[in-house]
């Protein structure tokens, strides 16, 4: 079968190796002169199974009206008429009950955890290099309420099979000893052994040329312009690119274009719910005389995210809906270094750091749509959130098995 890939992030690309393994023909297209240069780009560079608490949970309304007007918050929901944030944030409040959060806690673990998995097996596979560590992820609290939240959440995550254990301030530092000098700011932690760090973008990239070496065709500075049908089924798409406009066709089309789905679904009726929500990132070099972690680390109060990367330390979170805004915000750029250097006085870096923002593609569960859409020849791979990272190699196992008529192995919730 040809199957049509929109999209080389990190989703995108998963998508097309375990495609070209089940011995499909593949094709991928990119606006972007190579994989992995949009939100997958420098992202917090985390396989993180123990960050399956939605966004959407009971606490989060609150929280939400709490840090309204603060141009440095966590959660910053911008103030403007846009239909399509009206309708998903409605649609996010109806999953902050505790009933809803628990049902998506599940299927968010499951998803991750197998995706977890993959990403090792694929990793014994080919030996791919992605300045990966395998040292666990620390989630660290300044808040005795925040803390008390996250062990609730922590529990309910370990019934579904994530070891996300609690540990007391003082195990926080020895787990993680660049924490010694915030150790009087710290009130616990809890710490997830099995999850991992890396960097999304090598990895998209190296796995980017081992589809290639496989036979997979890259069509890159391509825009996927419009979706055809004909008979019930989609006929073709409409690309633009170096050599002008033209018509591609296949068997079947996967569209994994992140936060942009939505925008080419909308002309077929689709309306899809996810929603760019802006995440800002800062990339640190590392200077040879710095105190810095390297062991994957979550501030969870100030939603921020650390992961060492060969010599440089990844700094990136927060949230902002501000429609396709890619604009970076210096304020909130100035809170990712304040927060990083309170709890790591000493990282003296050896540069400035590289500021980047990316639009992470979330729904208002958090749970990602996987399978086939409303047309027999649509495939979706989208809406991953903050989790792309995490959960690209499972999606793109359980997305090559439905396209191959396989039953796939874990179950995903049906769109």
């Amino acid at each position: 079968m040809k199957v049509l890939i929109l999209g080389a992030g990190v989703v995108g690309v998963s998508s097309a190796w375990y495609l070209a393994k089940a011995g499909h023909e593949v094709v991928v297209v990119d606006r972007q002169c190579a994989a992995g240069l949009e939100t997958s780009f420098a992202n917090g560079g985390q396989i993180s199974v123990s960050h399956a608490e939605p966004w959407s949970n009971p606490h989060a309304p609150l929280r939400a009206l709490s840090w309204m007007g603060r141009e440095d918050a966590p959660l910053l929901f911008r103030l403007r008429w846009d239909p399509a944030l009206f309708d998903w944030s409605l649609r996010f409040l109806r999953e902050c009950t505790p009933a809803r959060t628990r049902a998506n806690m599940r299927d968010i673990v499951a998803l991750a955890l197998y995706s977890r998995a993959q990403l090792k097996s694929l990793r014994e596979e080919t030996a791919i290099e992605y300045d990966h560590l395998e040292r666990g992820i620390l989630h660290v609290y300044t808040d005795e309420k925040e803390y008390a939240a996250a062990l609730a959440a922590a529990s309910v995550m370990r019934e579904f099979g994530c070891d996300r254990r609690p540990v007391d301030a003082d195990t926080c530092v020895t787990i993680e000893p660049a924490l010694s000098a915030a150790r009087h700011r710290l009130v616990g932690g809890d710490y997830t052994a099995d999850d991992e760090s890396g960097d999304a973008q090598h990895f998209t990239r190296n796995l980017a040329a081992l589809c290639a070496a496989r036979g997979v065709a890259f069509r890159y500075a391509t825009t996927a312009l419009r979706l055809n049908t004909a008979d019930g089924r989609i006929a073709s798409v409409e690309i633009s690119g170096p050599a002008g406009s033209a018509e591609l066709t296949a068997d079947a089309y996967v569209v994994a274009l992140g936060s942009y789905t939505p925008l080419l679904l909308r002309p077929l009726g689709f309306r899809l719910p996810v929603y760019p929500a802006k995440g800002y990132s800062a990339t640190v070099a590392l200077g040879k005389s710095s105190v810095a972690p390297s062991v994957a680390m979550t501030d969870d109060g100030h939603k921020i995210v650390f992961s060492r990367l060969g010599e440089r330390l990844r700094v990136a979170g927060t949230a902002e809906f501000n429609g396709y805004n890619t604009e970076l915000n210096s304020v909130r750029c100035a809170a990712l270094m304040q927060r990083t250097h309170e709890l790591f006085p000493e990282l003296r870096p050896s540069g400035e750091p590289e500021f980047w923002c990316g639009l992470r593609p979330s729904t208002p569960s958090n749970v990602p749509f996987v399978g086939r859409a409303r047309l027999p020849n649509l495939y979706l791979n989208t809406g991953h959130g903050t989790l792309g990272w995490t959960m690209a190699c499972g999606a793109g196992v359980a997305l090559a098995d439905i396209i191959s008529g396989r039953q796939p192995e874990i179950s995903l919730r049906q769109m």
